[in-house]
């Protein structure tokens, strides 16, 4: 099976390389996608060197599965041209998730959307993934009416200027800024760009993006992304109100059962979800799980995922999977 990475020399597509080499697909051919810039090059992949080609040499070696992961303007313009030639595209940018005739896929929660005819799949935004992960049970049993979700992102979520903006300021080096303020020390309330309700783009792929994956409108939500000095990992305060009321002894053990989902909830010990602790894990952690005394029904969570694994790269990989295991491909 030929698997080509797009964008394979980027933040997410070096990670993707990773996490390919870490899980077991049968991959027959690598094929190392980039800008015609780095096109030539060379990386290693499991021990062996594969050269980098461009998106128009990578079309024309016809992959099986193409995993994208270089920006919302490249894969408008070329996952459907992998698309015509038979490829199955799984995109990790943002260009494709809310187009209705594409699926938007947590293959844990909603794998079963994909079909044969599916040549363009969404990845959720990461932010999106990591919380999915843990509503989709409880949704199911209680079902949600109001999710309220306050967002600690990393700076890796922005990509590698930001990450070296932050480097460079602990450092004590003047540099490029990928942010209008320094970000040591300091927390931005802008993720990705306001649009004219007040809210950002990040902000807006939380309240629409889970409605999607779980296959349900009933429920609202509102959100507020804030940019944190962290260089990897993003975290979530959510609140969220249930029709049904709950046991939060039964809550854990909901979540405790759910694949994909470590619990981390032990205050006598301070053990709970942090970003420094989930890093380079494929795992969503939650913790300081405990009901919200102000009004009935009503739940507080602390949701840390590796941004650039499960959030990104990892569930990307998992849909390739998922496709693989039930002959979708």
């Amino acid at each position: 099976m030929k698997i080509a990475v797009v964008g394979a020399t980027g933040m997410v597509g070096t990670v993707m390389l990773r996490v390919l080499e870490e899980r077991n697909l049968p991959i027959t051919e690598l094929i190392p996608v980039a800008s015609e810039k780095s096109a030539g090059k060379t990386l290693t992949f499991k021990g062996k060197e594969y050269t980098i080609v461009t998106l128009e040499q990578a079309v024309a070696l016809k992959p099986e599965i193409a995993l994208f992961s270089a920006g919302g303007e490249t894969s408008l313009l070329w996952a459907p041209k992998f698309a015509a030639v038979g490829t199955k595209v799984i995109d990790n940018s943002s260009a494709w998730r809310m187009d209705v005739d594409k699926k938007l896929v947590v293959p844990e929660i909603n794998g079963d959307v994909l079909t044969k005819d599916d040549y363009i799949i969404a990845n959720p935004n990461c932010s999106t993934i990591q919380l999915v992960m843990v509503l989709a049970p409880l949704h199911l049993k209680y079902t949600m009416k109001r999710v309220v979700i306050s967002t600690y992102q990393s700076v890796s979520g922005t990509g590698v200027k930001a990450v070296q903006q932050l480097a460079n300021e602990e450092a004590g080096i003047e540099g490029e800024m990928a942010y209008h303020y320094k970000i040591g020390r300091n927390a931005i309330p802008q993720c990705d760009v306001f649009l004219e309700n007040g809210y950002t783009k990040e902000e807006m792929k939380l309240v629409k993006e889970p409605k999607k994956i779980l296959r349900d409108d009933s429920f609202s939500v509102t959100a507020t992304a804030v940019r944190i000095p962290t260089a990897g990992g993003h975290s979530e305060a959510v609140n969220v109100e249930f029709e049904h009321d709950f046991d939060v002894a039964e809550v854990r053990r909901i979540l405790s059962e759910t694949p994909g989902v470590i619990v981390q909830d032990d205050l006598a010990n301070h053990i709970y979800p942090m970003p420094i602790t989930a890093n380079d894990k494929d795992d969503v952690f939650v913790g300081r799980i405990r009901r919200d005394e102000s009004q009935k029904n009503t739940l507080n969570l602390w949701i840390v995922a590796d941004n650039l694994r499960k959030g990104a790269a990892t569930n990307t990989i998992q849909i390739a999977e998922y496709l693989i295991a039930h002959n979708l491909v």
